[in-house]
Formats: structure tokens, sequence, C-alpha cells
């Protein structure tokens, strides 16, 4: 193949041309790139925010506050049981031993005092009674020959020795009688009611000298009971009262006049919170638990449904300092972790809410002293109620994260 010169020449400048273009070309291309701006890197997201509707916010009835600051009472924990003064619970027995008859009382049964709660019959019953009347005959004999020989004496005619020995006897025979007089009346066997009729009963009763409520009844027909055995114990309940055992490590903390916080546990976990105050410190420990016993007055009309025995947890309330507190509904517990709700922006149809760390102490009516992990201002405004809305929403947004 053959080529002119002018052909020659354009062949030989076409790869110059070439490149020529392809430097214009990225030249052009570099500076672009050179001339465009980097890109911002994405904003992080703050996990402990969330962000709702107005709307949702009405919906879950979100309401806001401040922190309040106000007195909260740190606690010492005892637990204890409703008592009566030893002088408001009588033991009944049998004075001397005998057989039950007949029983006139039941556990629960109210008893006026002095009334009668059993019957009990025995022969040194009557034995008893005998040897009284014969006391008070021998005691007339007694008296009538000391007279005699008091006049003799006088007369000059008996012998002195024979008048003190009238003297010795009768004052003999009166303590006799005397001693008896007792036995009967602590039978309850009226002694001048025995020598007005000279009637000798075969059995004797058990009164109560106390009125109340029958807490116990250990007997029955026919059975033989001894002085030592307990027959039937009566509770007056109208003076209760806690008796509780404080630990060595807190009793420095209790004083008179402090109250108490106490429930029932008997009665649910739903059961009222009761309320007593202090009014008797122990002195001494209990040597092996280490406690000392503490003694609260109750307080209010709830004493009724009361029984003494029962077992109580109870909260004594000890001296108090100010404290930053929050509503019960404002806080959500999560595992080790509390938290509250602050809101950080609000626009007429956005609010914006920032989980803030917190660790609950006292409560008390419904209100919790907070000490704040997060530094905070008092002055943000607090969700007070619907926090738990809050915090669902929350859970959802990590989810979708």
């Amino acid at each position: 193949m053959k080529f002119g010169s002018s052909s020659l020449t354009l062949f030989l400048l076409m790869p110059t041309l070439a490149g020529l273009l392809a430097a214009c070309n990225g030249g052009a291309s570099t500076q672009a790139d050179a001339a465009a701006p980097p890109a911002p890197p994405a904003a992080p997201t703050n996990p402990d925010l969330v962000t709702i509707s107005a709307a949702q916010a009405r919906a879950a009835g979100i309401t806001l506050g401040g922190f309040t600051r106000q007195n909260m009472a740190s606690e010492v924990m005892a637990n204890g049981i409703i008592d009566v003064p030893p002088q408001n619970m009588v033991s009944i027995s049998a004075v001397l031993g005998g057989y039950v008859q007949q029983v006139k009382v039941l556990p629960g049964q109210f008893v006026k005092k002095g009334a009668v709660v059993a019957v009990l019959r025995h022969p040194d019953y009557i034995k008893l009674q005998q040897d009284y009347l014969q006391s008070r005959a021998r005691s007339r004999f007694l008296s009538q020959d000391l007279e005699r020989q008091r006049i003799l004496d006088v007369e000059d005619v008996g012998a002195k020795r024979k008048l003190q020995q009238a003297q010795a006897d009768y004052a003999t025979e009166q303590a006799s009688q005397r001693s008896l007089a007792a036995q009967l009346t602590q039978l309850n066997i009226s002694a001048s009611r025995l020598a007005a009729s000279g009637q000798i009963q075969p059995t004797v009763t058990l009164t109560t000298p106390l009125g109340g409520y029958v807490k116990t009844v250990g007997i029955n027909p026919g059975q033989f009971v001894n002085p030592a055995d307990v027959l039937v114990e009566v509770v007056d309940r109208s003076d209760l009262h806690l008796q509780l055992k404080v630990f060595e490590r807190d009793i420095a903390r209790v004083q008179l006049g402090q109250p108490i916080l106490f429930t029932v546990p008997a009665r649910g976990a739903t059961g009222p919170v009761l309320r007593a105050r202090v009014f008797l410190v122990g002195k001494a420990f209990d040597d092996d638990a280490r406690t000392v016993a503490v003694h609260a007055h109750l307080e209010g009309n709830d004493a009724d449904n009361l029984l003494p025995g029962q077992y109580v947890a109870a909260r004594i309330q000890t001296a108090g300092q100010r404290v930053r507190t929050l509503p019960e509904d404002a806080i959500i517990q999560a595992g080790e972790l509390s938290y509250a709700y602050v809101q950080t922006a609000a626009t007429d149809s956005t609010a914006t809410f920032r989980r803030i760390q917190l660790r609950p102490g006292a409560t008390a009516h419904g209100d919790v002293a907070v000490s704040l992990l997060t530094p905070v201002r008092d002055t943000l405004r607090v969700v007070q109620h619907g926090a738990y809305f809050l915090a669902a929403e929350h859970s959802k947004g990590q989810g979708d994260e």
C-alpha cells in the first residue's frame, strides 16, 4: 500500500492528537473533582432521645412538671407482732385440781369481767367447806370457854394457866378459820354465805378477772386438771400495740415518738398501710438475735381488724432530710437502673424527650426520693405521668435501628 505525503503526515499525527485530547479531558475531570466539597459525615443518633407526635402525647396523657424538694424520712426496717400488755391477758387455772363438769365459753367469744368460764368438781372442795364450818363451830365454843375463864380469873377462882390455855386455843382456831376462809375465796366460794346458810356446794366455778375475747380453751368435760394447767386464756384488745425487733446496728436511730408504717403480710400484698408511733425503746439486747424490743401504740381506727400474735412488717420513720423527689409514675425501672424522661424540645406537631438515669430512694405518699446519675438542671420539665408510654416508644425505636 502506498500513502501520499499528506496522508502519511496525518497518520503520524493522530496518536499525538488523541493523547492531547485525553490529557485535556482528564485535566478537566480532576479540576471538577478538586472543586467539589467533601460530603459531611452522618450525624450520630442519641440513643437516649425519643420523639413523638403531639397527638400521641395527648393520647398517652403525658403531663410535665418539675422536681420537688421535700423532707423524706429515712427508714429502719423491723419485723414483729401485734401484742397486748401483760396486764391485758389472763390465763385461768384451777387453784385446786379437779374434774371439769362444764365448759361455758368458746374461742373467740367475748366475755365480761367476772363471767363463768368453767365449772369444776372434786371431793376436796366439799372437804374444805366442811373444815371451815367445823372450825367456825370450834371457834364459837372456844370463845365461850375463854369468856368463862376470864370471869373465873376476875373472881380469882380459876387458875391463870387455864385462862392462858383458853386464849391460845381460841387464837389458834381463829387463825385456822381465817386460812380456810381465804382458801374458799380462791375457789370462788363465799365463806360468809357458807357460814350463813351452812349449805355445802359440790362444785366450784372459774371466772375471768378480765373482760375480753377468749383466745384459747384447753379443756373439755370430764377432764382432770391440775393447778399448773392453763384452762382458758382471755385477751383484752383495748390496748393493742406493736412489739418490734430492731437490730443492733439500727437501734441508735430509733427514738420515742417516731412514726411507723406497717403492714400485715397475712392480708396479702394489697393490704393497707397502717400507722403506729414509738412509745418505748428497750434497754437490753436479746443475746441470741442481737435485737432490741421496740413498742409502739397503734394509730387510726384499723385496730378492730388486727389480732394479737399477727406478724407485721414495719418501717420506722427516722430523722429526714430535704431531697429531690418525683412521683412514682415518673420513674421507669429497667434492670438495675431507673430512668425518668425530661422534655428537650417541642413544636406544634412533635415533642422530644431525653432519658436520664437516677437512683430511687425512700417513698412517701406517692413520691420517691431520687439521686440523679445524669446531671440535669432543676428547671427542666420532667414527665410526671406517661413515662411508661415513652419507654415503650423508646424500645420500639431502638428495635427499628
